[in-house]
């Protein structure tokens, strides 16, 4: 079977909710690293097969297919179509199975797979919350309700769960958070996010702009220990916090993904290969923990052992993910998550797929490591798992 390389990976850098990049539309920021893409690789449009787009709310500036409306927005030929992938916090992760999926089929042979989602303009939760007309408009069906009665499918009880299951204290979940911002602090400071991250124009919710947004808003090299356990928990009684979860982000990302006949074409060395994908199902009521599982089955499938992994970016929606898979597997701590994750960078929904295999990617090169995976958890109890191999 034909390889999926990937040739480009790039991001923007995290805006916090209301904050540098509030002032954009959707369509507009995404279209942005999209066409920075083009440029990068010197591609011509005519010869892109599509762009496939995560979004998680796709509602208001993130409907009507903002796939296309990305590739409307962007320097693109209209002849270049686009499509939107919902698997939740997954969703740019599955936008890249596809893209692979299509260039290995050798049905398309450039495929740019991106993601998106402004947490500003477009709330979390908000396709789900639109008004209902006499109890109708739930998206938990009968038969679902059926088969889980009274569940109301939390994310936030489903890490309350999963902390509980392995024993982490309020502390040990503080700790990670802190460390999350220790090491995206040291990432930016020693300028290891400069190959990833696209700078684009600051664009705030009210005012104007203020220069080029380049570094991630959320990141605090000051936080501690002590400030950590004077939030109050999100729960009542809970060991989740503002704190010790991911932040709302606004943010886009983008990968371009080619077969042998686009390497060709482009005439550009590729970045990685993509070794291995997968996706798995798992408790939706826990919801979480299906990374772990996931994992397991995809190494076992690609002949691999965890310890051929050099890096690990595990999405940190919640503390209790990335320490539960830690200790699940047995993983090398100093291996995941090496730059921080969403708890300091933020976690933009729909666009931290690609997001954060851009941060694996250009982390495998710059330490001369070879094998990277990628996973995260996902609403309804899924997990994608993806590995790549640098080249």
């Amino acid at each position: 079977m034909p390889d999926a390389y990937i040739v480009a990976a790039k991001r923007t850098a995290g805006g916090r909710r209301k904050g540098a990049l509030s002032g954009w539309h959707p369509a507009d920021l995404a279209a942005q690293v999209v066409d920075h893409l083009v440029d990068l690789t010197g591609a011509d449009p005519e010869t892109i097969d599509d762009v496939i787009v995560g979004c998680v709310g796709q509602a208001g500036e993130q409907s009507f297919n903002i796939g296309r409306n990305v590739v409307l927005a962007s320097s693109l030929p209209e002849t270049v179509p686009g499509t939107s992938v919902d698997r939740q916090c997954g969703s740019s992760q599955q936008a890249l199975h596809f893209a692979a999926q299509a260039v290995m089929s050798g049905t398309q042979d450039i495929v740019i797979a991106a993601g998106v989602e402004s947490m500003t303009r477009v709330p979390m939760g908000l396709p789900y919350t639109l008004p209902k007309k006499n109890g109708l408009g739930t998206y938990i069906s009968p038969n679902m309700q059926a088969r889980y009665p009274g569940i109301e499918f939390s994310q936030f009880d489903g890490a309350e769960t999963i902390a509980r299951k392995y024993g982490f204290s309020r502390e040990r979940l503080d700790a990670f958070a802190r460390q999350s911002h220790e090491r995206a602090a040291q990432a930016t400071d020693r300028g290891q996010f400069e190959d990833e991250i696209l700078p684009v124009e600051i664009r705030p919710f009210e005012g104007e702009s203020e220069g080029m947004h380049v570094r991630d808003e959320g990141i605090r090299a000051d936080t501690t220990l002590e400030g950590l356990a004077g939030l109050d928990p999100i729960v009542e009684g809970g060991l989740l916090t503002a704190g010790n979860a991911s932040q709302m982000c606004d943010g886009a990302s983008a990968v371009m993904v080619v077969n042998e006949a686009g390497l060709k074409a482009l005439g550009v060395e590729p970045l990685a290969r993509i070794h291995h994908m997968s996706v798995h199902g798992g408790d939706p009521v826990v919801m979480l923990e299906t990374p772990i599982e996931a994992t397991r089955r995809a190494l076992a499938k690609a002949g691999m052992t965890l310890d051929q992994i050099d890096l690990f970016e595990v999405n940190e929606a919640f503390a209790p993910i990335p320490l539960a898979f830690i200790e699940a597997l047995g993983a090398d701590p100093s291996k995941v998550n090496v730059r921080g994750g969403a708890i300091a960078l933020g976690h933009p929904l729909g666009a931290t797929g690609t997001k954060l295999m851009a941060t694996l990617v250009h982390a495998l090169r710059k330490r001369d490591a070879r094998f990277g995976l990628q996973t995260m958890c996902e609403g309804g109890g899924l997990a994608n798992v993806t590995v790549v191999e640098r080249l």
